[in-house]
Parts: structure tokens; sequence; C-alpha cells
């Protein structure tokens, strides 16, 4: 898995922060969230498997496998209690994680979960990756772009596939560490509904609302969403 890593302190005050990408796309653009937690704790921003600069295996990897193989990832590298951020996709194999791996996690920051239980299906998840394109910024499709390639449409459609059958919902009520459930406003594939009933499967869970932004508040205002990530942080340790 290539991993990309800020330099920033890791103390008992300081925990690791993982950053889980989300469909077809890479931790690449997940980077502007990286720097802005960097100066606070040490963040890693890793490619899953199939995707981005990680190997590529011959299978397609559901959202279960690629839990593990995060989780496999997080035994190597000694990371435990770390705070895991999902965007989207990423949101279902941090859900994932915590519910089946719960030693390695601490605390988690779900951003614009999917799937919508109300939208699980292929026409009507792409009909709202279409309404949220043109809200996105333009230099998020450069990226989009390159990480499709290197994942290959095969990939990228089992993907999606494994995504619509996982079903985040039952996993949540398992997760019962501190968890924050962030969305924009302007979301339209994790809409206010979905939002609030994620928040509320998790035993420790609460949302937060940012005005204005889109479905992925990690690349277009990173500065906002570092803030609530550390916020959030600061207030568990203190509890």
């Amino acid at each position: 898995m290539h991993v990309r890593v800020s330099e920033g302190p890791t103390t008992e005050v300081s925990p690791p922060v993982i950053l889980v990408h989300g469909l077809v796309v890479s931790g690449r653009y997940m980077l502007p969230t990286l720097r802005h937690l960097a100066p606070s704790c040490k963040v890693y921003a890793p490619d899953l498997p199939g995707f981005g600069r990680s190997e590529k295996p011959s299978g397609v990897l559901d959202v279960a496998a690629l839990s593990d193989a995060l989780a496999r990832w997080m035994g190597v590298v000694g990371l435990g209690s770390a705070a895991l951020v999902g965007n989207s996709l990423g949101c279902q194999i941090v859900a994932d994680l915590a519910a089946r791996h719960p030693e390695l996690v601490g605390w988690i920051v779900l951003q614009g979960p999917t799937m919508d239980p109300q939208a699980r299906s292929v026409r009507r998840q792409l009909a709202r990756f279409l309404l949220d394109a043109p809200r996105e910024p333009s230099s998020l499709l450069p990226i989009q772009l390159c990480d499709y390639l290197a994942a290959g449409p095969r990939r990228a459609w089992r993907t999606f596939v494994y995504a619509l059958e996982d079903r985040i919902e039952d996993n949540l009520p398992r997760v019962e560490i501190p968890a924050l459930v962030v969305r924009g406003s302007r979301d339209p594939i994790c809409p206010q509904r979905w939002a609030e009933e994620v928040a509320g499967l998790l035993p420790r869970g609460r949302l937060v609302v940012v005005p204005g932004a889109a479905h992925t508040l990690n690349f277009g205002t990173p500065t906002e969403f570092a803030g609530l990530i550390r916020g959030f942080l600061d207030e568990g340790r203190e509890g």
C-alpha cells in the first residue's frame, strides 16, 4: 500500500489520524486536509489496494476486504487507537473496520457517508453524483480522472457494486466509540435525512453540517473540515 505521511507529532494527546478515500479516487485528494492537520498530529493518507499507487490485486476487493487490508496495514505500522476519517465510500470502510476491529480505532469521522438505503441503486447513485459534480472545485476533476484510469473501469465498476451491496446501517450500531458525522449542506449524495439517520444509529454519534459545502469537504473546504476534526478529537480527550 502506498501511503502519504505527514511528520506531525504523535503523542497520547495527539493520536494518529488516517484519512480513508472514497470510490475510485486515491488518497491524493485527501492532501489538503492532511496539510491542515499535520501541525497538530501525524496524518496518514493511504491508497487502498487497487487504487492510486498501491498494488493492484487480481481480484476486486469488497468493502470488508478493503477494511481488512487497512487493518492489516495498521497492524504492520503499529497504529492502534487511531482516529479514522472517511469520505464517501471511505465511511463504509471505516464503519466496517471500527465494528470488526474496535481495538484499532479510538474515534471516527464519517464525512458524506454512503450508501443511503433509500437510494441504493445504480441509477439513483449516478444521478446524485451528476448533481454533485458541478458543485465541486474544478481542480478535483483531473485528480478523479487520473485515479479512475489508474484503477481501471472493471475495478471501478465492481467496487461500486460492492459499495451498493454493503449495508453500513448494520455496522453503525456496533461502533461504540466517539463518532462525528459531517455533511456539506449542498451534498446530494448524502442528503440531510440520511446524515441524521447515520448519526442516530451511532451510539455516540453527532452530526455537523457545513454550510455551502458539497460532497468532498476534505478537498473543497479542508480548513473548516480539519478544524472540525481537531475540535472533535480535543473534546474526546477532555471527556
